[in-house]
């Protein structure tokens, strides 16, 4: 893996991101064993601790291992990883990652529908009374950015009904995640934020406690947009792929 020099050098920063490249890029394969952080500080032209802060957060990643005064060894990132690494796999060099950006609809599709479950099972009345307050915001929204962030702030608060700190880290990250994408995504996503009376439907039903009707109201106003923007980036990467 070549290094780029660093013209930063207080700040690790560059570091991390030419680290965390080569590891989700290929270019360090698993098992592959790092510089020692005294070469790695000499090819980057930045200090030790610079090296060894970075090499840390690598690692609070699932990275790598840094080993006590012997080698430092890249990780499986399939296997060792956790969610914390999704924001930065699917926004690489400035473009989305088309195979990670269906992953998290796909992961929306299939969460969506149990943490409103949950919501229904869980929450109090006063939660389907901020529901609908957001509900009403959206509908009188016509920008489609702003109408998508409203319906994040949606599902945030159906995520803190649900009461399941497991569904709220996964959220955050998703979040963190999905969001790079409004912009990319605003059309696409009218689709979904259009039916304002399928948020109702989910309200209504957390409501009512109806646990039944809230999955399968949740699952009606995931699945048509997730199956329209998985179709899209199926033909986006096949069309990729036959012009490179």
């Amino acid at each position: 893996m070549d290094l780029t020099p660093v013209r930063r050098r207080s700040i690790p920063d560059d570091v991390f991101d030419q680290l965390l490249d080569g590891v989700v890029g290929g270019r360090l394969a698993p098992g592959e064993e790092l510089l020692s952080e005294r070469r790695m500080a000499e090819s980057l032209g930045v200090s030790r601790p610079a090296v060894r802060e970075a090499l840390n957060r690598i690692a609070a990643m699932g990275l790598v291992d840094v080993r006590q005064g012997g080698a430092t060894l890249v990780n499986d990132l399939h296997r060792r990883a956790g969610l914390d690494l999704l924001p930065k796999l699917l926004v690489r060099g400035g473009e989305i990652d088309l195979a990670v950006a269906r992953s998290i609809l796909e992961a929306r599709l299939w969460n969506g529908p149990k943490v409103a479950e949950l919501a229904a099972e869980r929450a109090d009345a006063k939660v389907a009374d901020s529901l609908d307050a957001v509900v009403d915001v959206l509908d009188a929204d016509s920008d489609p950015v702003r109408r998508q962030r409203l319906a994040l702030d949606f599902w945030d608060l159906v995520v803190d009904a649900a009461d399941s700190i497991t569904f709220r880290l996964m959220f955050n990250t998703l979040r963190a995640a999905y969001e790079p994408m409004l912009d990319a995504l605003a059309v696409a996503m009218a689709a979904e934020v259009d039916e304002v009376e399928r948020y109702r439907s989910i309200v209504a039903a957390i409501r009512c406690r109806d646990a039944v009707s809230a999955f399968a109201a949740a699952q009606s106003l995931l699945a048509p947009a997730t199956a329209l923007l998985a179709a899209a980036l199926d033909l986006a990467r096949t069309d990729s792929q036959e012009c490179s």
